[in-house]
C-alpha cells in the first residue's frame, strides 16, 4: 500500500489546554517546535483575561480553527464572549487566527497593520503550504482598530498597552495590572532560541531594556515557559548578544552562509530549543547585508 504524505492527511483537531497563572489570567502555551503539520502552527503562547462580560485575549495562533477553538474555551473559562483580541505583531504563528473573529473587535499597534498589509498574502501562502488543512478557510484579517499605548480598559480589567519594536517594526507588549502579568509576545522567548525574520537587533534590545525596567509578578512571552523572574528577557538579551558578535566574527572569518550556520553555539544555550534552527535561520535573515557592509569589494 502507498504511504499517505503527512500533508495530505486531515488535519486533527487543535485540543487546547489552558494553564491557570492567576485570578482570571491564563496562557495556552504552544509547542516549543517550529511550525509544522504535526503542530498544526500551534506553537505560540496565547493569553486569555477574564473581564466583565467576556474575555481578551493576547494573540490568536496561526488558523481559523484555532481561533475557534480559543474563542470557545475563552467563553467556557470567563463565562462571555471574546470582547477583543489584541495582536502582538505580524507573524502568522500569533495572528492569523485573527480569521475567527470579527476586525471590529481585533486591536493591534498601526505599524503592525501597515506590516500585516505588507506581508499577509505572503505568510498565508506560506502556512498553506506548510500545514495544508489545518488552514482551511484561513484568511488574513486585519486589525478594525489602532492600539494607542498607555492605559487601557476593556470591560472593566485595566491593561497597560506598551509600544516597542525589534522582533518585528510593530511589538506590542501589555500588563495586567490586576495581576501583574506582563504579556511580552515575541520580544521574550524562554528556553527557545528568538526567531528573527523581520529583526532589528538594536531595536530589540532597546526594547528588552524597557521591559527589564518594568516590576511585574510573572512574564509570558510569546515561546516557552512562563517565567516568575526577569530570567527570559536576560536570556533572550544573552541569544542577540551572542547572535550579533558571533555573525560579524564569522564574516570576518570569511566564512560562507553554510559553514556560519554549523558554528559553534555557547554551551550555555545547550538547553535552548531550536538553537541550531534558529541559527541557521538568523544566517539567512542577516549573512547577505552583513558581508555587504563588512566585505570589501574587489571589482572596482
Amino acid at each position: 500500500m502507498m504511504a499517505v504524505p503527512l500533508a495530505a492527511r486531515a488535519a486533527e483537531r487543535y485540543v487546547l489546554k489552558p494553564e491557570s497563572l492567576a485570578p482570571g489570567v491564563w496562557v495556552v502555551r504552544g509547542a516549543d517546535e517550529a511550525i509544522a503539520f504535526a503542530n498544526g502552527g500551534a506553537i505560540a503562547n496565547c493569553t486569555i483575561l477574564a473581564a466583565r462580560g467576556g474575555a481578551i485575549l493576547c494573540d490568536c495562533g496561526p488558523s481559523l480553527a484555532y481561533g475557534q477553538a480559543l474563542a470557545a474555551l475563552a467563553q467556557k473559562l470567563t463565562g462571555g464572549p471574546v470582547l477583543r483580541v489584541l495582536i502582538t505583531h505580524l507573524h502568522p504563528d500569533h495572528a492569523m487566527g485573527a480569521a475567527a473573529f470579527d476586525p471590529a473587535i481585533i486591536a493591534a499597534l498601526p505599524e503592525t497593520r501597515r506590516e500585516l498589509e505588507r506581508d499577509g498574502r505572503g505568510f498565508s501562502d506560506g502556512m498553506y503550504r506548510l500545514l495544508a488543512d489545518w488552514m482551511r478557510g484561513t484568511n488574513v484579517v486585519l486589525p478594525g482598530m489602532d492600539v494607542v499605548p498607555g492605559p487601557l480598559e476593556i470591560g472593566g480589567r485595566a491593561l497597560e498597552a506598551i509600544a516597542l519594536s525589534g522582533h518585528s517594526g510593530g511589538d506590542l507588549a501589555i500588563m495586567d495590572r490586576a495581576s501583574g502579568t506582563l504579556i511580552t509576545g515575541d520580544l521574550v522567548f524562554h528556553n527557545r532560541a528568538p526567531a528573527t525574520p523581520d529583526a532589528d537587533l538594536g531595536a530589540w534590545q532597546r526594547s528588552l531594556d524597557g521591559l527589564d525596567a518594568m516590576t511585574f509578578q510573572r512574564l509570558i512571552p510569546g515561546h516557552g515557559p512562563v517565567d516568575a523572574t526577569h530570567g527570559a528577557i536576560a536570556q533572550t538579551r544573552d541569544w542577540l548578544n551572542w547572535l550579533d558578535g558571533a555573525l560579524h566574527d564569522a564574516v570576518a572569518r570569511g566564512l560562507d552562509m553554510g559553514e556560519a550556520g554549523e558554528m559553534a553555539i555557547p554551551d550555555r544555550f545547550a538547553a535552548m530549543a531550536l538553537a541550531r534552527y534558529e541559527l541557521q535561520r538568523s544566517v539567512s535573515h542577516f549573512y547577505a547585508r552583513l558581508e555587504a557592509q563588512e566585505l570589501p569589494r574587489i571589482d572596482n
